[in-house]
């Protein structure tokens, strides 16, 4: 875990690579986490004969969670996400190795002095895309600012 500033960074910068095997443990308690009882993420059956895939799956917020940890890792204790989106294109099933990579693609002061990265990421299996997500994260601009603590005008996701 680092402690990124702002100052650290420019666009075109790679994220480090963040690689996580799957297992049914992974998938099951992430849904659970979530509170997603829906039988496709622990039910290899219902999986498999009902909704056609090859297995149970990570549901969708077990993959913002693996985005933010991803995020997190990068930045350190001071990074702050203030926007994610993303999108899934293919499922991702026990047995696959997730791969998470980004670029920064932006590096901004807002008019309240907070700093901002925006970051393209993509989480892939064997190469191939399954989820990508653009996050816009604050950063701290001086290694005593900490985003954590901007409240109202001064903090503008």
């Amino acid at each position: 875990m680092s402690d990124l500033t702002l100052d650290q960074l420019a666009k075109g910068d790679a994220l480090p690579t963040f690689g996580v095997d799957v297992t049914a443990t992974t998938v099951i308690l992430g849904a659970l986490a979530s509170r997603d009882w829906r039988p496709m993420h622990h039910d290899y059956k219902f999986a498999v004969e009902r909704q056609g895939v090859q297995d149970i799956f990570l549901n969708t917020p077990n993959q913002a969670a693996w985005f933010e940890r991803y995020l997190n890792d990068w930045t350190g204790p001071k990074g702050r996400i203030g926007r994610m989106v993303f999108r899934m294109t293919k499922p991702v099933f026990p047995g696959d190795h997730m791969l998470l990579t980004g670029t920064v693609d932006d590096v901004s002061v807002d008019e309240a002095g907070c700093g901002w990265v925006r970051a393209e990421i993509s989480l892939t299996v064997d190469g191939a895309p399954r989820t990508t997500a653009t996050a816009r994260m604050a950063l701290p601009t001086t290694p005593d600012d900490n985003p954590w603590d901007r409240r109202g005008e001064r903090w503008k996701p």
